[in-house]
């Protein structure tokens, strides 16, 4: 086994003990929040799950910035790669806000200025993926994407801010001025939650980066093969 399976393995391990630990001590340790009942632990999955968005979001423009400087495949990789752990992370935050919003604001949806720009950016990520997915894996196509994996990055800061700078309805819990968590396994239970959705978010990143990399490869080699006379019989 080489080194580099080794140290996958070992990540896939503490990620799925990390969330395994996070879903049990927040089913069974963490409080129940006084006002919102059980619905409030969706906050222990929700919160992390924005934050994994961030790290995919991050992988993706510095893979995009960093093939437009150097052009190679393993820059690509990790945009692509970033890119689609961004959309995974995203959904879960857009299927579970609206449960939690359900409870607390009686409606599922409303056009809150972090719900709105956090939506932009999941389908700005899916963009990228699709774009990737049916355009074409030509060197114009990438240095497009990773343009866009550039641009996209721009929103990130708007989405963290626009509850300062805009209202809205959702909640500031772990910020200046929010509502904080009063019990300290409510602080803990979000710290498992972080701690699990890191390791989670570094494993996908990891995965599909070596996958997008071999495919990559073989596309370049099929290509060297026609150029050589090889077909496929």
């Amino acid at each position: 086994m080489g080194r580099g399976s080794a140290g996958f393995l070992a990540l896939l391990g503490a990620a799925a003990l990390a969330l395994l630990g996070t879903l049990h001590f927040v089913a069974y340790v963490v409080p129940t929040e006084a006002s919102m009942g059980i619905v409030q632990k969706i906050f222990y999955f929700h919160v992390p799950s924005a934050y994994a968005m961030y790290l995919g979001a991050t992988a993706c423009f510095i893979g995009s910035a960093g093939y437009l400087v150097r052009g190679t495949l393993r820059w690509d990789a990790l945009a692509r790669a970033g890119a689609e752990v961004a959309v995974a992370m995203g959904l879960m935050v857009l299927i579970s806000g609206p449960l939690w919003a359900a409870k607390a604001w009686g409606v599922y949806w409303t056009w809150d200025p972090r719900l709105t720009t956090s939506m932009l950016s999941v389908l700005v990520y899916v963009a990228y993926v699709v774009l990737r997915a049916f355009a074409g894996d030509g060197e114009a196509e990438r240095k497009f994407a990773a343009a866009l994996g550039v641009l996209g990055a721009a929103n990130l800061p708007i989405i963290h801010y626009s509850v300062q700078k805009w209202g809205g309805n959702h909640p500031k819990v772990i910020t200046s001025g929010g509502g904080g968590l009063q019990h300290p396994d409510m602080k803990l239970g979000l710290v498992l939650g972080f701690l699990s959705f890191t390791l989670l978010a570094a494993l996908l990143i990891w995965q599909r980066m070596r996958l997008a990399m071999t495919s990559s490869r073989l596309g370049e080699l099929t290509e060297e093969a026609l150029e050589l006379g090889i077909d496929e019989d």
